[in-house]
């Protein structure tokens, strides 16, 4: 993996542009392209959770308006970096709106993690989810192609783009199938494509390096998102309220946030340098990590204590997969990548989130940038 001097040295000074920066993976990059020293430019909806993590980061109402110079609120006297420059609220449907913000910035740097990005949710809107999740796509790759000058994009989309046979101990490689059985993974797999498309039609001529990452199940401190484990492990604690635990068997890769985080930005860093690089990646964790939401549930109550569980006898809801796992050899290969954090030294991290965050005041910013440090310091 790259170290984190190479990361700084690449991205100090560079402009950026993130889409989706209000929502849970992409507040989490906001404060990692701050820290490397890039100009950050987001472009995103109001996030529909309550609380909102960016609102935690960056203050009240930070999410609803378009704003400049946001910084992370702490106590502490850490250099936070640039901060974001510029945060724009906007639909990625509504190419008038991007591509007046686009052309304005002109971005080195694109990263792409606008999106639906509920399975349940997708059983309720499919026709908005292909909209945002393929549409919304192929919106910023067009604003790319017509304004030159982005050297690397990158794709955030989902380990569920593959055609999910659900074979025991088969991980995923980047050269099967892609065909997501719901809406949410279906037009993933749509945006995946498209990607390729553009970049083999316009882009890889104009000089833009190109990726698609394909990340597992991403958990951390400051997801409130609705049906999602993990979220709904702190709800329980926090509210005192009992814990539905809907399919307790299901596998999954899960890994903290920052796992996949650094991977895009080495992806990023490198296609830029050498549009070799440029590909589709798995981003997932070790086997040994690919755990049952059961067990992932256990280590949450082991860590926070105080959760009451329950399982139903027969969940109800839309078909979700029982098995998915993902090959992770190619980042591992290619980029040299190794795990830093595990799935407990994962579930730990969030719970002392949480628990900062339960505290009041920047004390739940203070210990992310104390994580941040603590994981840096294992690159």
């Amino acid at each position: 993996m790259t170290e984190l001097k190479a990361l700084k040295d690449f991205f100090n000074g560079r402009t950026v542009l993130l889409t989706g920066h209000t929502g849970f993976k992409g507040s989490y990059m906001t404060v990692l392209l701050s820290l490397l020293g890039a100009r950050v430019y987001g472009y995103a909806l109001k996030p529909d959770t309550d609380p909102r993590l960016f609102d935690i980061l960056y203050g009240d109402g930070a999410s609803s308006v378009s704003g400049k110079d946001l910084r992370v609120r702490t106590s502490t006297d850490i250099d936070t970096g640039s901060g974001i420059i510029e945060s724009c609220i906007g639909d990625i449907r509504d190419m008038d709106r991007l591509e007046s913000f686009y052309s304005r910035i002109r971005p080195e740097i694109v990263i792409h993690m606008a999106a639906q990005p509920i399975v349940r949710e997708s059983y309720r809107i499919p026709r908005e989810t292909y909209e945002i999740n393929v549409m919304g796509t192929v919106n910023i790759l067009e604003c790319i192609r017509r304004y030159p000058g982005c050297i690397s994009f990158l794709n955030v989309t989902t380990d569920k783009v593959y055609f999910n046979e659900e074979r025991p101990g088969y991980g995923y490689r980047e050269d099967d199938k892609l065909d997501g059985f719901d809406p949410y993974a279906n037009s993933k797999s749509c945006s995946e494509l498209a990607t390729h498309s553009y970049y083999l039609s316009f882009l890889k001529e104009q000089g833009t390096a190109v990726s698609t990452a394909r990340a597992g199940n991403v958990i951390g401190g400051g997801d409130f998102s609705a049906d999602r484990i993990i979220p709904d492990c702190v709800r329980a604690a926090v509210n005192g309220s009992e814990l539905i635990l809907r399919n307790p068997g299901s596998i999954r890769p899960y890994q903290h946030v920052f796992e996949p985080l650094f991977v895009y930005l080495d992806i990023v860093m490198k296609q830029a340098l050498d549009q070799g690089y440029s590909g589709w990646y798995n981003v997932g964790p070790d086997k040994d990590d690919c755990v049952t939401t059961g067990a992932l549930c256990g280590m949450f109550v082991e860590e926070y204590r105080d959760v009451r569980v329950t399982v139903p006898e027969c969940p109800s809801g839309p078909h979700e997969a029982g098995l998915l796992l993902l090959d992770n050899t190619k980042i591992k290969e290619v980029l040299g990548w190794r795990p830093v954090w595990h799935i407990r030294e994962a579930v730990a991290a969030i719970c002392r989130w949480t628990k900062a965050w339960q505290s009041g005041g920047t004390q739940a910013n203070d210990e992310l940038l104390r994580q941040i440090t603590e994981y840096t310091e294992g690159l």
